[in-house]
């Protein structure tokens, strides 16, 4: 279990964050290998069929993307022949989203414990944290470590528990609707800033505009 000291006052517990589409903008990198993946099979790919998959469990995706485009190729295939793309764009550069560097430098100086819990697999991951000080993200889950991804609440408890924390005292900070179920269903508050795609308002849920909106004292509002 994580080493998680007491913050400050006036700041939230902990805070959980997305990766693709909240932390960096890799939907597009996702979207761009989807479309060649299409291309090379001779298969028909469109922006609706890959919004749909905004969030997903990557397994699900490769899935749902055999079926569109009728490939012989197995799913879990289908996601290593993406993630081989994404990673490869994401080593040359990383599209970090508005603000969210500045708000993990902000927690990381209050004292407020950050994790990533993302449906990416850590080869993906790998290259993004990389930028980031030492032990940015004190736990890291990823979709190739949980057994139920995202809508699933399992990403979401297994961060909060590794933190030995409950999931009511960590915010958690996602850009689509598959995220913020699976974090509002493991118990987790959660602060949506849409990207890519609409978010369904729900109790649990506080939208904001940009991260250059957000700030410590008001993730702390949403315990």
């Amino acid at each position: 279990m994580a080493d998680v000291r007491a913050p400050r006052a006036a700041t939230p517990r902990a805070v959980l964050w997305d990766l693709d589409g909240t932390l960096v903008d890799t939907e597009p990198y996702w979207i761009a290998a989807e479309y060649a993946l299409a291309e090379e099979h001779g298969g028909t790919w469109s922006q609706e069929h890959a919004l749909q998959l905004v969030g997903n469990d990557l397994v699900d995706s490769g899935h749902y993307i055999r079926e569109v485009l009728g490939l012989e190729m197995s799913a879990a295939d289908i996601v290593d022949y993406l993630l081989d793309r994404v990673v490869a764009q994401a080593q040359e550069a990383v599209p970090w989203r508005p603000g969210a560097v500045e708000l993990l430098a902000a927690l990381r100086a209050a004292g407020v414990p950050c994790g990533l819990v993302t449906m990416s697999y850590q080869r993906l991951v790998a290259p993004v944290v990389a930028h980031l000080p030492p032990e940015t993200f004190r736990v890291i889950v990823t979709g190739d470590e949980v057994e139920k991804g995202k809508p699933h609440p399992e990403p979401y408890l297994t961060a909060a528990a590794a933190l030995g924390l409950r999931p009511e005292e960590c915010v958690a900070i996602e850009d689509s609707n598959t995220g913020a179920t699976s974090a509002e269903t493991a118990g987790c508050p959660v602060l949506v800033v849409e990207n890519h795609v609409a978010v369904t308002a729900a109790p649990r849920r506080t939208f904001a505009a940009s991260l250059t909106d957000v700030t410590v004292e008001s993730l702390a509002e949403l315990v």
